[in-house]
């Protein structure tokens, strides 16, 4: 058995806050790099520079890369030869947020009720989904969520016969409804399968994965080409102003389901799609 101290969690977590949101995933940059080459208008070519050169100045001064640093969701993978030592793994993680986005001068955004709005001033708390292996040790993921694009995401509770063609035609439909809101170049992330909660899950997770590594399963890797490809033939292009690159990549997770039903959900994210994992 392992011990490891909370603090040494909080320590993490609140480094994780601040680097997530000042760097972004070097495939989303490359991908944003390889669009410039693709056929776009002016206007979209342009667009495509300045986000660039916005993420690499966020880089080079350590500040967010865009003002809404977004809601902190974690994936957390706890290895059960593993013992942590002070706080509850729940209260690790929170203070570590509430640390990270106060020292590092991040938004906070998040409100202790949905309807009477008061601001919990530290962005806490966070979004935590556990998971266990085998290991000794604890792997923690962090996405920090903004909300003009999670607004945009959509789940849909399709029947079986639906099939393939049924879930190409629901993603490549919520992507065409949110069209420029979500400041396009976009990342998607699709969840199919499990039940109604289980597929929103699947499709935050399928964020994490940087867009440059592919489904394991050939025919889900598949599907995620095709996927790219039809969302990219819609022409909304960088920021609505048209063009081949509406989407840098998508990425799909399934889970297994219920022989009467085929959920699928689909989480739009901007070109900030940011995310990091530390293991302790």
């Amino acid at each position: 058995m392992r011990k490891i101290l909370s603090s040494e969690i909080t320590d993490a977590v609140a480094k994780m806050c601040i680097a997530s949101n000042c760097n972004l995933d070097s495939s989303i940059l490359e991908g944003l790099e390889n669009a410039k080459n693709k056929k776009q208008s002016s206007s979209a070519f342009s667009a495509l520079e300045s986000i660039i050169k916005n993420a690499q100045i966020a880089k080079n001064r350590q500040i967010p890369i865009c003002q809404d640093t977004g809601m902190a969701v974690f994936f957390v993978k706890i290895g059960k030869e593993v013992f942590v030592e002070g706080d509850n793994l729940d209260l690790a993680i929170e203070k570590g947020v509430s640390r990270g986005y106060t020292d590092g001068f991040l938004r906070k955004s998040i409100v202790a009720d949905p309807l009477f709005r008061e601001n919990t001033n530290d962005n806490t708390p966070p979004v935590i989904h556990y998971s266990f292996d085998d290991l000794d040790r604890i792997e923690i993921t962090f996405l920090p969520k903004g909300f003009g694009s999670e607004n945009k995401s959509a789940l849909k509770m399709l029947n079986p016969s639906d099939g393939r063609d049924g879930i190409i035609g629901f993603v490549t439909e919520t992507v065409k409804k949110a069209g420029a809101s979500p400041c396009p170049p976009i990342i998607v992330g699709v969840g199919i399968g499990g039940n109604f909660e289980k597929c929103a899950e699947l499709s935050k997770f399928a964020l994490a994965r940087s867009i440059d590594i592919s489904n394991e399963n050939p025919y889900y890797a598949r599907l995620e080409e095709e996927l790219l490809d039809r969302i990219n033939k819609l022409g909304i292009g960088p920021q609505g102003y048209g063009g081949e690159t509406t989407a840098l990549g998508v990425n799909v997770e399934v889970f297994p389901t219920h022989i009467a039903g085929l959920p699928v959900a689909v989480n739009i994210s901007c070109h900030a799609t940011r995310h990091q994992t530390v293991i302790i």
